[in-house]
């Protein structure tokens, strides 16, 4: 039975740091990859001093590793963190965030990401982005190698959904390492920049920003890249559309009639610009009142099914107002990730993408 990423953090978690906690706890481990019985990694310290003094936990760290059933052979290394990069700004070892798009030979397909799936709605305040994770949270239960790309930019959220407060790191200032969290490979512009300051940029420096989380991040073998995309359809959307190689998208709505008006743009947009709509996913589309047991449809009904039904597109999934699935995403700690109810509404959607070769 192949090793899980899940199994080696357990097995981490027993190597005690000498001033307190452990790799996992002190969110010092990058780059978690499994190829078959082969496991890598990267230990990143919080300075170059440090890193020289850790030469003994990262051999500890193989050797932990390597006890576990199916591992044959471990590689861990071991890397320093660098000051932040910043907006327009350099990071330790000159990356630059942001700027103009570089001119491509064609469209970005990261090496190793077998699909990518942008989700998308058309306003805001839908749950496009709670949708994103717990999809993406979801599918890596199933077994999937997911990465989840907060394409956001100004209004990134997904470093509080999924409760990663690291930075990433650039050790050569060409590639970017990203974080993990629940089984998730993340990268974010929410984790590159102070998260109480406004990323103020005109359209190319937001393109060149996208265009570098897409093509110069590490982001290992992937079954699926979820790209949580801003609400509407302006220059993220094309960029994303036309400079990168999508296998479809998923459309995010609720049933009210102005949350429809403005998905359909969104789907007009993705026909325009020939990228395949895989379904529709209904937010918001009921309450149940834990005092009485009865079922509310406060935002409408039926009417993301109907526009699914009209344009013969498959439904994915009808997911109700929950006040636990709201706590779960501000505790950073998504409710796909647990049990319950709202856990298996979110799995049945990742077991259908799965079982149509679609994640």
């Amino acid at each position: 039975m192949a090793v899980t990423q899940d199994q080696i953090r357990d097995a981490l978690e027993r190597l005690e740091l000498p001033d307190g906690g452990t790799l996992v706890s002190r969110d010092m481990l990058r780059a978690l990859q499994i190829e078959g019985s082969k496991v890598s990694f990267v230990i990143e310290a919080p300075s170059p001093a440090i890193a020289q003094q850790m030469e003994p936990l990262r051999r500890a760290a193989e050797a932990v590793v390597l006890t576990l059933e199916g591992v044959e052979t471990v590689s861990v290394a071991l890397t320093a963190h660098g000051p932040a990069a910043q907006p327009g700004g350099n990071s330790g070892g000159g990356l630059k965030i942001g700027g103009h798009p570089k001119a491509q030979q064609g469209p970005i397909k990261p090496q190793g990401v077998a699909r990518i799936l942008a989700v998308g709605s058309g306003k805001g305040g839908v749950g496009k982005s709670t949708v994103s994770a717990n999809l993406a949270v979801a599918l890596a239960r199933q077994g999937r190698k997911v990465g989840l790309l907060d394409a956001d930019i100004y209004g990134p959220s997904q470093p509080r959904m999924m409760g990663v407060t690291g930075r990433p790191s650039s050790p050569d200032g060409q590639r970017i390492t990203p974080l993990q969290a629940h089984g998730v490979t993340l990268m974010s512009i929410g984790l590159m920049v102070d998260d109480a300051k406004a990323v103020i940029w005109r359209g190319p420096m937001l393109m060149g920003a996208l265009q570098q989380m897409l093509g110069q991040v590490d982001w290992g073998e992937l079954d699926v890249l979820i790209v949580d995309l801003p609400p509407g359809t302006g220059d993220v959307q094309l960029t994303l559309c036309t400079k990168a190689e999508l296998t479809g998208a998923i459309v995010v709505s609720t049933p009210q009639d102005v949350a429809l008006i403005d998905a359909r743009k969104a789907l007009n947009m993705f026909d325009q610009l020939k990228v395949p709509v895989l379904g529709l996913v209904e937010n918001m589309s009921f309450f149940t009142c834990p005092d009485c047991g009865g079922e509310h449809h406060i935002f409408g009904h039926g009417g993301t099914a109907a526009e699914a039904q009209r344009l013969d597109l498959p439904l994915l999934g009808m997911l109700p107002i929950d006040l636990e699935t709201r706590l779960a995403a501000d505790g950073g700690t998504p409710i796909a990730a647990g049990d319950g109810a709202m856990a298996e509404a979110y799995g049945r959607i990742a077991a259908g993408l799965v079982q149509g070769g679609m994640a």
